[in-house]
Order: C-alpha cells, then structure tokens, then sequence
C-alpha cells in the first residue's frame, strides 16, 4: 500500500481523533517514568501530537514529531500556541520509519497508540537513532483484544505479532536492554480498554 493511501486514510480520521482521550492518557502514562532535561525527543507517528506535547513535561531542548498524515500534523500544529508556547516541537509530514533524524542523536523515542500501523521495522530504526543509553517508550495493542477487520485491517502490518501478556510485550524490545513492561487499563463506564505500556534502554 503507498503512503500516498494510509496518509489518506488517516486524514480522513484526523477531524474526531482528539474526541478519544484515551491515546492522551496513554501519551502522559509512557512519558511519565522518563528523565527529564533530554536533548532531543522523537515523537512517532504523533498523530495529532498527544505524546509530542507530554514529552514537553521532560523539559526537552527539542521534541521532532512525525507523522505521515498531513491532516493530523495540521491539528497537532494548531494547539502549539496554547500548549508549545517556546516553540521546541519542530512538526514535519512524511513517513515515520525511518525518522529524519541522524543516527545516534536522540535521547528518547516515544511511539503511543501506533506501533500497530509501523510494525516490526519500527524497532531497528528506533536502535538507530537512538543514543547508548537513550530510552524507548512505546505502547502496544493485546493480541487479545486487538482484531483489526474490513479496510481497517489493510493498514496494519504482517510482520508483527501483538502480545497476549506483560511478558509478550517485553520481547518486542529484544535488542534493547532494561525493558519492562506493564498492563495500562483506562475504565470509562461504558467501556475498559487497556494496552502494554513499554519501557526499554538502546544499549
């Protein structure tokens, strides 16, 4: 599929995307844990930027957001008065793997609520930008409960197998070290909905 047509497909869910505060609540939940004062940050597939404008509570000197949809980059971009005041989110359009950014110069690579849409490539260029020491955040789907169907389904990869459990979301950072993982449920009345949260160090 050319990016062309997923970055179609994600404009087209651009509109309503922030009425779904479940992805800010997983944003704030991987950012938490990380040290503060880092360089640069790499926001993933931002979407439209909750885990851009987290990473801002690190007191970063610099936050690049990517993302392939220009509909989402646009939203994320109109909040930047309000919520990036000093300006230190730089937002660009274009494919999230590999990230434009040189090998070894990131001290954090956050990736929330999209790692299904990236698959396994994600985590080879994730060990490449990221400095020795730098920290990974990323969250994943449960095989469990994640059954993408329809067209929906043509925009998640093959080649990456979702966890059943703490342990399964752990192995997905295998070329890391000091990986942990941990269930992140939000209860909102109607509806429980809950992903694995992971943590890991670029060696």
């Amino acid at each position: 599929m050319s990016d062309e047509s997923r970055a179609a497909f994600f404009d087209g869910t651009a509109e309503h995307y922030d009425d779904d505060t479940f992805h800010v609540s997983v944003a704030e939940a991987l950012v938490e844990p990380l040290p503060s004062g880092p360089e640069l940050v790499l926001d993933v597939a931002t979407g439209t930027g909750f885990a851009a404008y987290a990473a801002l509570q690190l007191k970063p000197a610099r936050v690049l957001a990517v993302d392939l949809s220009p509909a989402m980059v646009a939203r994320a971009e109109a909040k930047a008065a309000a919520q990036d005041p000093d300006g230190r989110i730089e937002w660009r359009v274009g494919p999230a793997v590999p990230m434009p950014a040189e090998d070894h110069s990131a001290d954090v690579v956050l990736c929330a609520s999209s790692l299904h849409f990236l698959g396994a490539v994600a985590f080879a260029d994730w060990l490449r930008v990221l400095k020795p020491g730098g920290r990974l955040a990323f969250s994943v789907v449960s095989g469990a409960r994640f059954k993408p169907s329809g067209p929906f389904a043509e925009f998640v990869p093959g080649d990456l197998s979702f966890p059943l459990d703490e342990a399964g979301a752990a192995a997905l950072a295998k070329d890391f070290v000091d990986v942990s993982a941990q269930t992140f449920t939000v209860d909102a009345g109607n509806r429980v909905r809950s992903v694995f949260l992971v943590h890991a160090t670029a060696p």
